[in-house]
């Protein structure tokens, strides 16, 4: 076999291949629709879960989930894990403070994203004794068999703040990947860290 012929196999083989992936993108892949995990994922991103993470809940990863009450898919960031105690509070200052206590026990850390900081504007309070908004700040326990969610764009996120606390057993996986477009980084990414707290406790 000349080599004019070998390169021609190996295009060949190259394009069925990405043939091959594009279709299994768009059958297996998930379509981003809306902005409310933005900057970490825009609408029309296409998302692949990873096997075998259904019903899995794992601190500060973005999940595909259906919330209580609700067929659509959401993809959301995990927060509060089963026993930890969880508040959202906002001043006119700071409008976007996300607290938290590991286990219902010891220090309360402060949640720190840098998309939050940055898009942040609406002053809000949580939480209610279901996971839901409130009037004023409380930390609330996270129950058994349950997680807080938020949005990475918490101005614009329709999240545990509206819809209570997820059922764990509603998550469909965890979002492995960025599959689409091909341009953006594969890893999700602007995962949150924690922060010592200092404040003034809800």
């Amino acid at each position: 076999m000349n080599a004019r012929r070998v390169a021609g196999v190996v295009l060949g083989v190259g394009v069925l291949l990405s043939l091959v992936a594009g279709v299994a993108v768009t059958a297996l892949g998930v379509r981003v629709e809306g902005t409310s995990m933005a900057p970490t994922l825009q609408q029309g991103d296409r998302i692949l879960v990873a096997p075998g993470s259904a019903g899995e809940a794992r601190r500060f990863d973005v999940v595909l989930l259906r919330a209580t009450g609700r067929d659509a898919l959401l993809v959301k960031r995990v927060i509060g894990l089963p026993g930890d105690r969880v508040a959202v509070v906002s001043t006119p200052e700071e409008p976007f403070q996300v607290l938290l206590q590991e286990g219902g026990r010891g220090p309360v850390y402060r949640v720190v994203a840098p998309q939050w900081t940055a898009q942040a504007r609406r002053t809000g309070a949580c939480c209610a004794p279901d996971g839901k908004r409130s009037a004023r700040p409380g930390m609330r326990t996270v129950p058994e068999g349950a997680f807080f969610y938020l949005g990475d764009n918490p101005d614009l996120s329709d999240d545990s703040r509206r819809y209570g606390w997820g059922d764990i057993g509603r998550v469909e996986g965890r979002v492995g990947l960025r599959a689409f477009p091909v341009t953006s980084a594969r890893d999700v990414g602007n995962r949150p860290v924690l922060e010592a707290y200092g404040g003034p406790g809800p």
